[in-house]
């Protein structure tokens, strides 16, 4: 049987918003435990180059995490490395476990348990993830100035990345396997009206074309099984994203595919002392700086709640 640790604050999850999280509730001295998960520093890590993070021109992903990591235990966090399986909020303290056995209990509770890109599933696309495969557009337009890409999704995030992009290339091809597309009117007519886009109507990516980087995809016409290979220097997945909201989806309420509600303006959830931080809950911005940003309030929060309560 495993051991039982309790603390203050439990942070679930390490990407900015949980180690921010962490750093403000080691500073509060509320000794925070936090719990990594499978992927410790979140998305970033598989982001090869990061250029809007403020104070840094120019860094790679996985080593901004490592940062924040190490800034994180220098104030006094305790950064476990584990897999919470199970989170129960019905009780006081709460209680998570994990995967090792061990059992967490908590005062107070930071869920910063991220979202994921939804992605194709193509051998090809994971193979040049990084490398001229992305899914976010803000992150990485920048490094397309001058060339061609391609975005495939038919909803308000691929037309928005669309239009996005089309600030810095030359040519965006915009590839949807129905003859509409699902994103709202306006945003349909600003697509059209811009020269720089081309719309590939009925269909589908099934290869991610390239060698060192991408130089195209090979993309099927879903009513007659014609192949036709789209040249481009990057290739954006855009057909939404999943928050990691697992743990807590029957706990807590939820909007707009599982990302967790929180009050407007704060990081309360619909629980007293669970508060919910960066991608979990924003389904809209989806940046580091946010994020880091929420995790911050996330710990402010926690400390003015606990405040409270004792």
């Amino acid at each position: 049987m495993g051991d039982t640790r309790h603390s203050k604050v439990l942070i679930i999850g390490s990407g900015p918003a949980g180690y921010t999280a962490a750093v403000y509730s080691a500073r509060a001295m509320l000794e925070p435990v936090l719990v990594q998960g499978l992927q410790p520093g979140g998305q970033l890590t598989i982001t090869t180059e990061v250029e809007n993070w403020p104070g840094d021109s120019h860094v790679q992903g996985p080593d901004l995490m490592v940062r924040m990591e190490e800034h994180a235990r220098k104030m006094g966090a305790d950064i476990v490395f584990d897999y919470i399986s199970s989170l129960d909020l019905s009780v006081r303290p709460f209680v998570a476990k994990a995967d090792s056995g061990t059992t967490f209990t908590a005062d107070a509770v930071i869920l910063a348990t991220g979202a994921q890109a939804k992605w194709l599933g193509l051998p090809s696309e994971e193979k040049f993830k990084g490398f001229g495969v992305s899914a976010c557009a803000t992150c990485d337009g920048f490094f397309y100035r001058g060339k061609e890409v391609v975005v495939i999704g038919g909803g308000n995030t691929a037309v928005e990345e669309a239009l996005f992009l089309t600030n810095f290339a030359t040519k965006v091809t915009l590839i949807h396997r129905r003859d509409s597309l699902r994103a709202e009117k306006i945003m349909q007519e600003r697509l059209f009206a811009n020269p720089k886009v081309e719309v590939l109507w009925h269909h589908t990516v099934e290869e991610v074309l390239g060698d060192q980087g991408v130089t195209g995809v090979r993309a099927v016409d879903v009513r007659d099984g014609k192949e036709t290979v789209v040249p481009c220097d990057g290739f954006f997945v855009a057909i939404g994203h999943s928050p990691a909201s697992e743990l807590v989806k029957d706990q807590l309420e939820t909007h707009s595919g599982g990302y967790v509600k929180v009050e407007p303006g704060s990081t309360r959830t619909s629980i007293p002392g669970v508060f919910a931080a960066g991608d979990l809950t924003d389904h809209i911005y989806r940046q580091a700086v946010t994020s880091a940003g929420m995790g911050c309030m996330a710990a402010l929060d926690a400390e003015r709640w606990l405040a409270g309560i004792e």
